[in-house]
C-alpha cells in the first residue's frame, strides 16, 4: 500500500511553497557457462534460468536487480567453469571465499561483493525451495568490509543555481522539470524515468511511484516550483503514443544514460563547477529536508527507504554542518590550527 507523507512535511524544503501551484535493459554481455564439464552447461544454464524466469514472475524484483543478478551469477558461472566444478550442487563454501577473495584482490569494493554474494544467496535460496541442493555453500560467508563513504550534497544556493537558471528551448523545459523533481521529491533517478503523465496530481500536489526500489509504490509531495515547471514541460511536450512524462525528441521514453547526459550537459552550461548527477539532487533533498525539519522517519518516508538505517547517513551530515557551525561561533570552541 503506498505511503502518503502529509503536505506539512514538505513545507521546510528550500523550493516548496505550498501556497504555489526501466527504460528495458539491455541484454547482458555474454559469459562462458559450465562447458568444460560435460553435461553441466545445459543444466546449469536451465536452473539459472529458472531463477531468472522466477525473479521476474514471482518476485517481481526491479529491472536494474534483475539485471544485476544475472550478470553475477553468469559470472559465478564462468568462474566454475574455470575452476571445474562440474554444478551448482558441487559448489563449496571454499570456493565461495576464494572467489570472494579473487574479486577483492582485483580492487572490487566491499558493496559490489555484497550485492554479489546477495545473488548468490537468493540464487540458492531458490536452489534449495526447489529441492535441488542440499546445502548452501554461502553460510557463514561475509563480503569484505568497506569504509562508509557519505554522500556528496549541494548546499541550498548551489541548488538555486542549477534550478533558477533559464530554459532556452523546449527540451530544456523538459530537463529543468526533471531536475526541480529530482530535488523536489527526492525521486531516485529510476523512478524519475519510469513516471507516467497520470502519476502527477496537479490537484493534490502529490505524485505516485509506481517504481520504487523492490518494486514497491509510494505517494509523495510535489513542490510547488516542480509543478509548476512539469506544467510548463506538458505545456510544449509533443504528442506521443507514450504516457511517459519525460520523453525524448522522437517520443519515446527518456533513460537513464540520456537523464544523465542532460544534467552534466545543463551544470556546463550554466557553469557549475561542481561534478552533479541525478542522485546528488536526491541527496541533497533529504540533507536539506533533516537539517529543517529534524523529522528522519519522515525522510526516510520521502526517500521510500525501507530500513531506517539508510536514511540515517543523513544525520552524519547533518551532525558536520552542525560541528562546522559550532567551530565558528562557540566561544569556547577548539580553534583549529592554520
Amino acid at each position: 500500500m503506498p505511503v502518503a507523507v502529509e503536505p506539512s512535511r514538505l513545507s521546510f524544503h528550500p523550493r516548496s511553497p505550498l501556497e504555489q501551484m526501466p527504460k528495458k535493459i539491455e541484454s547482458e554481455p555474454h559469459f562462458q557457462a559450465m562447458d568444460s564439464v560435460p553435461g553441466a552447461a545445459s543444466d546449469a544454464s536451465r536452473l539459472l534460468q529458472g531463477f531468472f524466469d522466477y525473479l521476474c514472475a514471482e518476485k517481481r524484483a526491479a529491472a536494474q536487480t534483475q539485471a544485476a543478478y544475472k550478470r553475477d551469477l553468469l559470472r559465478l558461472q564462468t568462474y566454475c567453469a574455470e575452476q571445474k566444478i562440474s554444478g551448482w550442487s558441487a559448489l563449496q563454501s571454499h570456493d565461495v571465499r576464494q572467489y570472494i577473495a579473487g574479486r577483492h584482490k582485483n580492487g572490487i569494493g566491499g558493496k559490489t561483493i555484497q550485492r554479489e554474494l546477495a545473488a548468490m544467496r537468493s540464487f540458492y535460496r531458490y536452489l534449495q525451495k526447489k529441492g535441488l541442493i542440499e546445502q548452501d555453500p554461502l553460510q557463514n560467508i561475509r563480503a569484505p568490509k568497506s569504509a562508509k563513504k557519505l554522500p556528496r550534497t549541494l548546499d541550498v544556493d548551489q541548488v538555486a543555481g542549477i534550478l533558477d537558471a533559464t530554459a532556452d528551448e523546449m527540451l530544456e523545459i523538459r530537463d529543468l522539470a526533471m531536475f526541480e523533481l529530482f530535488y523536489s521529491s527526492g525521486l531516485r533517478l529510476s523512478e524519475l524515468v519510469m513516471l507516467d503523465i497520470g502519476d502527477i496530481s496537479f490537484g493534490e500536489g502529490f505524485l505516485r511511484v509506481r517504481a520504487g526500489k523492490g518494486g514497491k509504490q509510494r505517494q509523495t509531495p510535489v513542490g510547488g516550483k516542480a509543478l509548476l515547471a512539469i506544467g510548463a514541460w506538458l505545456n510544449v511536450r509533443a504528442d506521443s503514443a507514450t504516457t511517459a512524462l519525460f520523453v525524448s525528441a522522437r517520443g519515446g521514453r527518456l533513460g537513464p544514460r540520456s537523464v544523465q547526459l542532460r544534467l552534466e550537459r545543463w551544470c556546463r552550461k550554466h557553469d557549475v563547477p561542481e561534478h552533479v548527477h541525478p542522485h546528488m539532487l536526491r541527496h541533497s533533498f533529504a540533507s536539506h529536508l533533516l537539517e529543517s525539519a529534524q523529522d528522519i522517519r519522515a525522510v526516510q518516508e520521502l526517500l521510500g527507504h525501507s530500513n531506517i538505517g539508510t536514511t540515517q547517513i543523513y544525520t552524519h551530515l547533518d551532525f558536520q554542518y552542525l560541528s562546522g557551525i559550532y567551530d565558528k561561533t562557540h566561544p569556547r570552541a577548539k580553534k583549529k590550527p592554520e
